[in-house]
């Protein structure tokens, strides 16, 4: 994209014609701030044209968020890769860090028996991938920035599984698929959309874990989930 419109995308384009003669600093710094914003488009523009060999290795170096300096290893993600069921944490833990996949210690253990109670199984009709492909230190929440930089490949793994129903596990998960950031409460019990995909938010594994008198509640959500998929698919068989 040229100077000129990315400028205008940032609503710059004005105040650079104003002041960059008087203050060429300023227009230096107009320049650097286009070029930084034509570089991210470019990157996600190159990304949402990849294929799940060239995503998968993207992932695998990626170097645009800060995660990379602390990370053992980029979680790409797991399952069958043109599953219905698609479901979508915050970012990976200690232990998916080390093993490289995704929901793997306790919480991990947790969303298989959740997948069982609902005769699923981790890569059988289910793909489970994160907002985020590497661990935040400490296991906090991913930063906004963090999140951002990881969007085209979560993006992008949606286009090209096309499942029929997203299932956001957590407040991370559904603030990024969402682009809301409402209480988790509130977001329950709804069909919400996601590129043009029905989506159920619940709670995620891990909050699970420490509060269990919510579990009664994300039973309702796998409930509703697996009504609202025998409504999908039986309008997908439908003439």
């Amino acid at each position: 994209m040229p100077r000129q419109d990315v400028l205008k995308e940032l609503n710059l384009w004005p105040v650079w014609r104003q002041r960059a003669a008087a203050a060429p600093e300023l227009a230096e710094g107009l320049d650097t701030a286009a070029a930084s914003a034509n570089v991210t488009e470019n990157r996600r523009d190159a990304i949402l044209r990849m294929d799940w060999s060239e995503l998968k290795a993207s992932v695998s170096g990626c170097t645009a968020c800060r995660l990379h300096e602390t990370r053992t290893q980029a979680v790409f993600g797991v399952g069958d890769e043109q599953a219905d069921w698609l479901l979508v944490g915050e970012g990976p833990g200690a232990e998916e860090d080390k093993q490289g996949e995704p929901f793997v210690g306790q919480a991990g253990r947790l969303l298989d028996n959740m997948l069982a109670a609902i005769r699923l199984k981790r890569g059988r009709n289910a793909y489970i991938a994160n907002a985020v492909k590497c661990r935040p230190p400490a296991n906090r929440n991913p930063e906004a920035d963090e999140v951002a930089a990881c969007e085209p490949y979560l993006t992008r793994q949606i286009a090209l599984i096309q499942p029929k129903l997203i299932i956001a596990l957590g407040k991370v998960a559904a603030h990024r698929l969402l682009g809301t950031d409402s209480a988790i409460a509130s977001l329950r019990g709804k069909l919400h959309q996601c590129q043009g995909i029905t989506l159920i938010v619940t709670y995620h594994p891990a909050y699970l874990l420490r509060s269990l008198q919510d579990k009664a509640r994300a039973w309702e959500d796998l409930c509703f989930a697996v009504r609202t998929m025998e409504g999908l698919q039986s309008a997908t068989r439908e003439p």
